[in-house]
């Protein structure tokens, strides 16, 4: 049986393990959390990100080792690298924990941002105001303070605690994003672009593909996945984060895992991105991205309503997680399916009905 190690046990991992279920792929997780939601799927060692030797088993009983979140120990990843494959590699994760360092590259692969600097480099902040974020640590808006124009930046980015960065504030038409697919052997695949809506800086609702999406802005999308993975030399699923501004694109942030706004892929999708994940870092042929249908995706945030509730709407498919509720946690996640737009978007009006998204 082929085995995968997975640095992580939240919901990512489960989903990536049920994932293997079919293919015959087993798949094991190191995590430091009690009672994971990964566990159902398969064995567990509770451990820190970066205990050497939990991490070394790990690898020792694995074919080749990936992530379901970046923020883990990179240094201890790399000393890995001797004994196992691991994708996506170190240094490509290395690059996502800094947004800094992240912006840098993405500039670097000719990909568009919202102009940004280091905090000291504009102490009355960009014309149309700040968002001052901590370089690592932060994400589901944790770790960010807006700055309205000639405030202080650097008395915003000290009381973050931790190095930061300044992003000018950007007056986008909507957020969208982009999943795909890169192999060893530099195939890409990408899913449609996907519009998604937030609250308090945590998603609330995907909905595939993005109303609207003209075959330029999937263009562009897709040319921004393919010059950041190659510069990059990425294997594995990755995500980017989008503002979409005067029908153009800016990159935002970039995810090296499975990202909340694939969910639907599991549902709407020929080759789900937990599927075809798994496929890319054993080196199996990419799956087919198109989707089934018009597809959308309400996340269950902070409480579950009663399943028999969302059930009863019909075409709606529950993903729960095995998470205790608590304000702001991703709980789970519902996907529906339609062949038309407007039949989609009234089933997700149908589902938030039951959904408090408070």
């Amino acid at each position: 049986m082929t085995s995968v190690g997975v640095v992580g046990g939240g919901q990512l991992g489960l989903m990536l393990g049920m994932a293997g279920i079919p293919l015959g792929v087993h798949c094991s997780f190191l995590e430091p959390g009690d009672d994971p939601p990964a566990a159902a799927v398969g064995p567990v060692e509770r451990a820190s990100f970066g205990d050497l030797a939990a991490l070394l088993a790990l690898a020792q009983r694995s074919d080749v080792l990936t992530v379901e979140l970046e923020h883990v120990d990179v240094d201890a990843l790399r000393w890995l690298g001797e004994a196992v494959r691991i994708r996506p590699a170190p240094a490509a994760i290395a690059v996502t924990q800094d947004r800094l360092l992240e912006k840098r590259v993405l500039c670097d692969a000719g990909i568009a941002t919202a102009r940004f600097a280091e905090p000291d480099e504009v102490p009355r902040g960009f014309a149309a105001g700040s968002v001052v974020k901590v370089r690592t640590g932060g994400y589901d808006g944790r770790g960010q303070l807006v700055v309205p124009s000639g405030g202080d930046v650097l008395r915003a980015a000290e009381s973050l605690g931790g190095p930061a960065i300044a992003e000018e504030v950007v007056s986008f038409t909507r957020e969208l994003s982009i999943v795909a697919a890169r192999s060893a052997l530099g195939e890409v695949r990408c899913f449609p672009v996907v519009e998604n809506r937030h609250r308090d800086g945590i998603l609330r609702e995907t909905r595939a593909p993005a109303p609207g999406l003209t075959a330029a802005l999937q263009a562009e999308a897709e040319g921004f996945v393919v010059a950041l993975t190659e510069r990059l030399d990425y294997v594995g699923v990755i995500a980017v984060e989008l503002f979409e501004v005067d029908g153009h694109l800016l990159a935002n942030e970039v995810a090296p895992r499975v990202h909340n706004s694939g969910h639907w892929t599991i549902d709407g999708a020929r080759t789900s991105q937990f599927e075809q994940h798994l496929r890319a870092i054993l080196d199996l042929p990419l799956g087919d991205p198109s989707p089934l249908g018009f597809a959308g995706m309400i996340n269950l945030i902070g409480h579950e309503p009663p399943l028999a509730e969302l059930l009863a709407v019909d075409g709606a498919r529950v993903h729960r997680y095995r998470k205790a509720p608590r304000p702001g946690r991703k709980l789970g996640h519902v996907t529906v399916v339609a062949p038309t737009e407007a039949e989609r978007d009234a089933l997700l009006a149908r589902v938030l009905h039951f959904v408090d998204t408070t």
